[in-house]
């Protein structure tokens, strides 16, 4: 087997495993793709200021988000259809998460269930993703079972009212359910650790929603059900109504200017986090990473700024907490371990990304992740104000 030392490592091996639908719809973006690929390339755009002779001795990576500690400051990003992945993918992720000591995100368009997240992790707290519906029955339910599953944040995601434009989803024929194609059944036909997987589970549907929306109880129903429920009308006012019904930590994701960001401020949220929806909506926007420093400079001090979105490395979030986010999220990245080598192949991202963002702080001579500023960039090289 080959040695792996870094993501791509792991991108590369799940390609080769997961059905190219499957696969394709994790690691894509709308239209030109445009943001998808300013997300990764503009960290590296950005360099470091290496130091010497700095006691590198008794180094942590240990924070905390939202006041709860973190061995370091990343958390699982929330990720639609992660079971297709790898048979169980959502447990699996989140028993990663919780050995190593991060935050998991389960998304309301999972295929395990809050309820079969928390049973397989002994009730330990997770945080939920909660897109909102025009059914707002289903809505407050949702609510209610991430209460009763104990999970200690609500990831509210602002910027999918309408659903951007997808085109190898469309090509690919993902859809609810995904269309076997012939062309789709001979791909699914090379990929027989994965076949094997999901022939041993019984999760192959959105568990969130299947049997427990009114009319809704197989997959063939659920893509009718799902075209007409996001909500184009969403609001402040909705945010203020989601925040009382849920009365825990609130995050609020898909901020990208700082004119949002104020309003989330205000909204008296716990932390925000600067996202484009890993480029998979408004093709064109800025890259996460350049828009994070006006977020900071304009909100910094009144509410946590996390971001998400081209994160594929330890030096990754060291940037980005050096510009100001005191959190990070892996979406594909962790997909990619997940798709490769199921609960292991999560491990060993998160494993790959400690390692690198102990050493490369080190390098640049600090020793605590928390005294880190941006005076380990180099000048010039980095998103201005």
């Amino acid at each position: 087997m080959a040695i792996i030392t870094n993501i791509e490592d792991l991108r590369k091996i799940a390609k080769r495993r997961v059905p190219r639908m499957f696969y394709d719809y994790a690691d894509s973006g709308s239209w030109t793709e445009s943001t998808y690929r300013a997300n990764e390339s503009d960290f590296q755009k950005i360099k470091l200021r290496q130091r010497i002779l700095v006691n590198m001795e008794n180094r942590s990576t240990a924070t905390q988000m939202i006041g709860q500690p973190v061995a370091m400051p990343v958390a699982i990003a929330p990720t639609g259809l992660t079971g297709m992945q790898h048979a169980d993918g959502e447990i699996l992720a989140a028993r990663a998460a919780k050995a190593f000591g991060v935050p998991f995100t389960l998304s309301t368009m999972s295929i395990c269930s809050i309820e079969d997240v928390s049973k397989a992790t002994d009730g330990h707290p997770f945080w939920f993703q909660l897109y909102v519906m025009k059914d707002r029955d289903f809505i407050e339910r949702l609510i209610d079972r991430a209460k009763q599953a104990n999970c200690s944040a609500l990831v509210l995601t602002l910027d999918l009212q309408i659903l951007g434009q997808r085109h190898k989803d469309l090509k690919n024929g993902l859809s609810a359910p995904p269309k076997l194609t012939i062309a789709n059944m001979i791909n699914i036909a090379t990929k027989p650790r994965w076949a094997l997987g999901m022939l041993g589970t019984s999760r192959r549907q959105f568990g969130n929603i299947v049997g427990h929306v009114k009319g809704v109880t197989d997959m063939s129903k659920l893509s009718e059900w799902t075209a007409s429920q996001f909500d184009p009308g969403l609001n402040w006012g909705d945010v203020e109504w989601i925040k009382k019904r849920w009365g825990g930590k609130l995050i609020l994701k898909g901020i990208m200017d700082p004119d949002d960001a104020r309003l989330a401020a205000n909204s008296g949220a716990d932390a925000l986090i600067v996202s484009n929806h890993g480029g998979r909506q408004l093709d064109g926007a800025d890259s996460s990473i350049q828009a994070l420093p006006a977020i900071v400079d304009a909100v910094g001090q009144k509410i946590e700024v996390h971001i998400d979105g081209g994160i594929r490395s330890g030096q990754d979030v060291l940037k980005a907490w050096a510009l100001g986010a005191r959190g990070t999220y892996i979406g594909r990245s962790f997909l990619y371990g997940l798709g490769a080598m199921g609960e292991a192949g999560v491990t060993k991202v998160l494993e790959i990304i400690h390692k690198e963002l102990d050493l490369t702080m080190a390098f640049c001579g600090h020793t605590q992740i928390d005294t880190i500023n941006k005076d380990i960039l180099l000048p010039g090289t980095f998103p201005k104000v």
